[in-house]
C-alpha cells in the first residue's frame, strides 16, 4: 500500500527503523472561515481542513506531531485509543495529563503505537474544541502481516461531525454560567459537510466515488459532540470486522449503531446497480434530553453512474429505538484468533462499581435555568469532577500537594439506582478525587446507570487503556447473577462503551500502563459537567514497568 497521504499542506516524514518507522506531522492550528448551512462562522482547525489531516502509520510505528496553536485560546490535542504505554505525558486532556498549549506556541507529542490496529482518531480535549479540531488515524497491519479478511480493493474514511451555527465554546460556557442544558447542535456531519437534507447542502454533499464488483474497507468515526448514532447505506449490507482498533468476528447488517468516540472497521461490497445511493447518519436518543434530531448524509456514487431521478434513501431506526440499538451491539465480539488472540482477566484482584449520573447544583434563590431552578451537574460516584488549575500528572509526579486527593470511593452511596431517586442522591459532592490502582492489577470496573434527573446512555473512555466488555444488563446490578452472564471467551475489546439506559455495563482490564489516566462520559455536556475522574496506575518494580521520564518540556500552567 502507497505511504502517500491525501492531506496538503502539512509536512510529513518518516524515518525507518528495526522495531517501527517513525513518522513527523505538523498540525497548524489556524482560524478559517468557512459557509456551512448559508452562513459564513470562523472556526478553529488543524491545517485548514475539516475533518483535520488523517495520521497514517503501522502497528507498532511512532509518530512524532508538533501542534503549533496559531488559534486564539490555549488547547490540547489526544489521541483517542493510543494507550500510549508507559508514556502519559502526551496523552492529552487538558489539566489532567497537561496544561494547555498556549496561543502563539507549539507543542510536539510523541504518539507510540503497540497494539492497536484498525482505526482511531485524534481530537482536541479542551471545553468542546473538538468539534472542530479532529481527524483520522489509520493503523495498517504490521509489514509482512495482513488484515485477518481477504484484503480490500480500496479503502475510504468517514467521519460523523457536529456542526453549530455558534461558537461552540460560547455555548458550553454560557450553559455552565447559567445552569442550564447547552443549545444543540444545528446539523450532523459527513466528513464536514451536513448533506442534501440540510439548506444550502445539496451542492457540497460528500461523495465516495465506487468501482461496481469491488470490496472496500470503510473506517467510520464517530466524532459527533452529544449524540450516539444509526448509521447505514441504501440498499448495502455493512459487515463491521473491528471497533476501536481490534477486529471482532464479522457482524452483516443493514445498520450500526455508534457512539460518540468510537470507530469501526466495515467491509462494503459494491455489488448493486451502477448508481448513487444514501450513506445516512441519525441520532440514537433514549433519554428525555434536548437533541438534535436531523440527518445527514453522503452519497455512494458508482463510478461512470449518471444522477438518478430519486436516490434510494438509507432505512435506520427510529431515533429512540433502544431495541435495535442494543440488537447490533450485543453482537459485538472479538475476533479472538490465533493471530489475534485476547487475555481477558480471570483473577479480579481491584473492583470499582460506579453509579453514572446526571444531577443538580444547587443554585441560590434558584437562581439557574436547570430543574428546580438549580444548574445541571454530572457525577461518577456522586462526585462530580473539578478540572484543577495544575495538571494532575505533573502534581502526581512532583508530588505537588493540594492539586488531587486519592480516595475517589471504590462503590456510591447505595441506593435503588434504576428505580425512584430520592432528593439526597440528586446533589454531587464536587472535587478532584483519583483513584489509585497498583501496577499489574487486574482491574473490573461495573457502572451502573441510574435515573438521576434524565436517564440514558452513557459512552464511557478510558484513556490508555483497551478493556473488554464482559457483560451488560437491564436494571440495577446483581452481584449474585449478572456475573453469570459474563461472556469470558470473546468479549470486545474497546476503549469506548454504552452503558445501557437504566443499565450496567462490566469491563475489565489489566493495570500495565503506568501512569494518570482520564475516564469520563463522551457525550461533551456531560464531561463538562462532571462525569469523569482519574485513574493513577502506580509504577512498579522496574524502570520497563514505570512511566516514562517526563520531557524536557510540558506546556506551562498558568
Amino acid at each position: 500500500m502507497s505511504w502517500v497521504l491525501a492531506c496538503v499542506g502539512f509536512m510529513f516524514l518518516v524515518l525507518c527503523k528495526a522495531n517501527g518507522n517513525t513518522y513527523y506531522y505538523d498540525f497548524v492550528l489556524t482560524e478559517s472561515n468557512f459557509t456551512r448551512l448559508c452562513e459564513t462562522k470562523t472556526i478553529l482547525t488543524a491545517n485548514g481542513t475539516l475533518p483535520g489531516p488523517t495520521i497514517t502509520v503501522r502497528k507498532g510505528d511512532t509518530a512524532f506531531v508538533n501542534v503549533h496553536n496559531q488559534g486564539s485560546y490555549g488547547l490540547t490535542i489526544h489521541w483517542h485509543g493510543v494507550k500510549q504505554p508507559r508514556n502519559p505525558w502526551y496523552d492529552g486532556p487538558e489539566n489532567v495529563t497537561q496544561c494547555p498549549i498556549q496561543a502563539g506556541s507549539n507543542f510536539t507529542y510523541e504518539i507510540i503505537f503497540s497494539t492497536e490496529e484498525g482505526t482511531l482518531w485524534w481530537h482536541a480535549h479542551s471545553d468542546w474544541s473538538r468539534a472542530t479540531v479532529y481527524g483520522a488515524i489509520i493503523i495498517l497491519p504490521a509489514l509482512n502481516t495482513t488484515y485477518p479478511f481477504a484484503t480490500p480493493d480500496g479503502e475510504e474514511t468517514l467521519v460523523l461531525g457536529s456542526w453549530y451555527k455558534g461558537g461552540v465554546n460560547e455555548i458550553i460556557q454560557n450553559a455552565l454560567s447559567t445552569g442550564g442544558d447547552p443549545n444543540v447542535s444545528d446539523a450532523f456531519t459527513i466528513n464536514g459537510e451536513p448533506g442534501h437534507l440540510y439548506k444550502c447542502s445539496n451542492a457540497t454533499t460528500y461523495r465516495w466515488v465506487v468501482d461496481y464488483g469491488k470490496t472496500y474497507l470503510l473506517r467510520l468515526v464517530n466524532a459527533v459532540l452529544n449524540e450516539e448514532q444509526f448509521f447505514g447505506i441504501a440498499n448495502h449490507n455493512l459487515t463491521v470486522v473491528a471497533q476501536d482498533a481490534a477486529y471482532i468476528k464479522p457482524i452483516t447488517t443493514s445498520y450500526l449503531m455508534i457512539t460518540p468516540g468510537q470507530t469501526m472497521d466495515i467491509l462494503v461490497v459494491a455489488n448493486q446497480s451502477p448508481s448513487h445511493y444514501d450513506i445516512a447518519s441519525t441520532p440514537f436518543v433514549d433519554g428525555d434530553v434536548a437533541y438534535n434530531n436531523s440527518t445527514t448524509t453522503a452519497i455512494l456514487q458508482y463510478n461512470g453512474s449518471t444522477t438518478p431521478s430519486t436516490i434510494p434513501r438509507a432505512i435506520l431506526p427510529d431515533f429512540d429505538d433502544g431495541t435495535a440499538a442494543s440488537n447490533f451491539t450485543t453482537q459485538v465480539r472479538a475476533l479472538a484468533s490465533k493471530d489475534h488472540p485476547i487475555s481477558v482477566p480471570l483473577n479480579i484482584t481491584h473492583t470499582l462499581f460506579i453509579s453514572v449520573s446526571v444531577n443538580e447544583r444547587i443554585c441560590p434563590n434558584s437562581s439557574c435555568d436547570g430543574p428546580d431552578g438549580n444548574a445541571l451537574a454530572a457525577s461518577l460516584n456522586n462526585i462530580s469532577f473539578v478540572t484543577p488549575s495544575t495538571d494532575i500528572l505533573q502534581a502526581y509526579s512532583r508530588a505537588i500537594y493540594g492539586v488531587y486527593s486519592a480516595n475517589f470511593p471504590h462503590r456510591p452511596y447505595i441506593f435503588n439506582f434504576t428505580g425512584h431517586v430520592r432528593n439526597d442522591t440528586i446533589y454531587p459532592y464536587f472535587g478532584t478525587k483519583v483513584r489509585m490502582i497498583k501496577y499489574g492489577e487486574e482491574v473490573e470496573i461495573i457502572y451502573q446507570g441510574t435515573n438521576m434527573i434524565a436517564a440514558e446512555n452513557h459512552p464511557m473512555h478510558l484513556h490508555g487503556f483497551s478493556f473488554y466488555l464482559v457483560g451488560t444488563g437491564s436494571g440495577n446490578f446483581d452481584p449474585n447473577q449478572a456475573p453469570k452472564t459474563y461472556n469470558l471467551v470473546d468479549p470486545p475489546e474497546v476503549n469506548t462503551i454504552g452503558v445501557p439506559k437504566n443499565g450496567w455495563a462490566t469491563v475489565r482490564f489489566k493495570a500495565d500502563n503506568p501512569g494518570v489516566w482520564f475516564m469520563h462520559c463522551h457525550l461533551e455536556r456531560h464531561a463538562s459537567w462532571g462525569m469523569a475522574t482519574v485513574l493513577i496506575v502506580t509504577n512498579g518494580n522496574t524502570t520497563e514497568t514505570s512511566m516514562r521520564p517526563a520531557p524536557a518540556y510540558m506546556p506551562p500552567c498558568t
